[in-house]
């Protein structure tokens, strides 16, 4: 009896994650908008992946007052010859300078873009490496201003390399994070975004400060988000899988890299990260190495739990629900990332895109 109360935190997870995917909010397709929307796109060596992101903003409807801009923030390898002759004259383009004293480059890059964004209602931050559908824009203006929220962080569906660990972040939000308190509680600790594609109130992105609150933060999404919360506004996430993909990795070694810059600073200390680690190893990757054991039952019911946690949240992000059954595999490798990440801090080893972080 005693071995099976254990499973109660796992039930518990898994139930919260159908809750949370049965309410989480999708912009809806085919919407029309007539507020003056800025896309802003921030790239750094990006040549050979930004066409297929530039060609997807060019061709965004339902928004006749929709503009681009693009920073070329010191690339080398050509990438503003690209966004010339992709988009000619159709995007603006700005070229970036050397650093200012306490800013990393993406915080400043978007913090540029924003102060060029003219007169534009709406800031829709976009990465490279996601491609839009040619409603997307319009949508998530739509659902932005339907909810009242200052920031909306529409997810969209992640492909390319890392399918052991990619999926864990719509997971780790659909499972652990209580979305609608999240988007109705005042607390900047109760705060999640994703920096790939953000939607803001231009208004409220100034009163809270705008990148220049996180001009020194490696998480510069989750940052603002908190940051808009301390000044009295509201943030959303959403499912932008029918609208959007986000290629962020296409080898291993890149997302080695990616999560290494950022894992360390996302549990705010190490004892921290060590504590949710050893949790998740617990419960996910634990239960399949008792099957032997005395409570072959217990074990078996356990790792399905976690997988159904898993396929839930697969089919809420329009992720791989096949991926699931190695959700134990995911956790150990998302272990290992994040120890690499907390060693490669300490000994001063961390950079992204040529710069030290």
């Amino acid at each position: 009896m005693i071995a099976w109360l254990a499973l109660t935190p796992l039930l518990l997870l898994t139930a919260h994650t159908v809750v949370n995917a049965l309410l989480l909010r999708r912009p809806r397709r085919d919407a029309t908008t007539t507020e003056r929307v800025a896309v802003l796109l921030p790239l750094r060596d990006e040549a050979g992946r930004v066409t297929p992101c530039l060609e997807s903003l060019l061709a965004q409807r339902g928004v006749p007052n929709l503009t681009v801009h693009v920073l070329d923030d010191g690339s080398t390898d050509g990438t503003a010859d690209v966004v010339r002759a992709v988009a000619g004259s159709r995007v603006r383009l700005l070229t970036g300078g050397p650093l200012p004293d306490g800013w990393l480059g993406k915080p400043n890059a978007c913090r540029r873009l924003a102060d060029d964004a003219g007169d534009a209602d709406v800031l829709v931050f976009v990465d490279a490496d996601v491609v839009l559908a040619p409603d997307a824009v319009a949508g998530a203006v739509e659902l932005l201003r339907s909810t009242g929220v200052t920031l909306l962080s529409p997810y969209p569906r992640i492909v390319g390399a890392g399918r052991l660990v990619q999926p864990l972040l719509q997971w780790s939000w659909l499972t652990f994070l209580p979305l609608r308190l999240m988007e109705r509680s005042p607390r900047p600790s109760l705060a999640a975004a994703g920096g790939q594609w953000l939607v803001a109130d231009r208004a409220g992105y100034r009163r809270a400060g705008g990148h220049a609150a996180v001009r020194d933060d490696i998480l510069e999404d989750i940052g603002l988000a908190r940051a808009v919360k301390r000044s009295g506004g509201r943030i959303a996430l959403a499912d932008g899988s029918r609208l959007a993909t986000c290629r962020m990795y296409s080898t291993w070694q890149e997302l080695a890299n990616g999560y290494g810059k950022s894992l360390w600073a996302s549990f705010g200390s190490a004892s921290g990260a060590a504590a949710v680690v050893v949790l998740l190893l617990l419960l996910y990757a634990v239960p399949p190495l008792l099957l032997p054991g005395p409570w072959p039952a217990v074990a078996a019911v356990a790792y399905l739990l976690g997988v159904a946690g898993r396929v839930v949240s697969a089919v809420a992000t329009g992720g791989r629900p096949l991926d699931a059954v190695a959700h134990p595999l995911s956790v150990v490798v998302f272990a290992g990332l994040t120890a690499r990440s907390f060693h490669r801090r300490r000994t001063g080893r961390l950079s992204w895109r040529g710069r030290p972080v």
